[in-house]
């Protein structure tokens, strides 16, 4: 039997690879996993090479869903009993929400879990590199409402970013592209990632946005 040899990593995904590899969960979250634990789920980082550059992969729920409605997340979700693990989790996950063939995905590692407080969702990040694209969409329109390759060039841009408050009095960082406003765990985990991976550039964290009714 023939193994297809898998592409030569890009080299703008050299660091990311060391960062899964070393990074701790201090590094990437103030929200840790409570000593008693949580609902398990797992999240696919997908990062690619698309029609305008270097991306990750982003959905926005649906707003009917009854845990983060209408928010911007990664695809993912709750670890099934037939899953066999985080790993396995997420890729299914991806597969059912938007359609990814995940034979074109490699798993660079995964991130350590963390905490959702909110839900109580202990989330394990789950990284791929994308070698080969393939059509993602909507599947089922019950969990997802969008699904977007988003360039890091993008989120990165300072034009983007600013610091979210929510009522509660949380405050974190936050992105708006693409008419997407991501803030939470999922801007909370990509702003930690691009910084210490040395992709982001100085933003203006004085800029201070209230959170819209729509993404609560």
């Amino acid at each position: 039997m023939i193994v297809p040899k898998l592409p030569t990593m890009p080299a703008w995904l050299a660091e990311l690879e060391q960062v899964v590899a070393t990074v701790q969960a201090e590094q990437l979250s103030r929200f840790l996993p409570p000593p008693e634990g949580g609902r398990e789920a797992a999240v696919l980082l997908l990062f690619g090479h698309g029609p305008q550059g270097h991306d990750v992969v982003l959905i926005q729920r649906a707003a009917t869903l009854s845990s983060h409605g209408g928010q911007v997340a990664f695809p993912g979700g709750v670890i099934d009993p037939d899953d066999d693990g985080p790993i396995a989790a997420a890729l299914r996950e991806a597969r059912e929400e938007v359609g990814v063939d995940t034979d074109g995905i490699h798993i660079i590692g995964s991130l350590p879990a963390l905490y959702v407080p909110p839900s109580n969702f202990v989330v394990t990040p789950v990284v791929g590199w994308w070698h080969t694209a393939s059509p993602v969409d909507v599947v089922d329109a019950g969990e997802v409402h969008r699904v977007e390759r988003v360039p890091i060039d993008e989120l990165c841009d300072p034009r983007n970013r600013f610091t979210v408050r929510h009522p509660s009095g949380f405050t974190g960082p936050g992105f708006e592209v693409r008419e997407l406003f991501v803030w939470g765990f999922t801007a909370g985990l990509l702003s930690r990632l691009f910084a210490l991976l040395g992709w982001d550039h100085p933003w203006n964290e004085e800029l201070s946005r209230e959170l819209p009714e729509a993404a609560l």
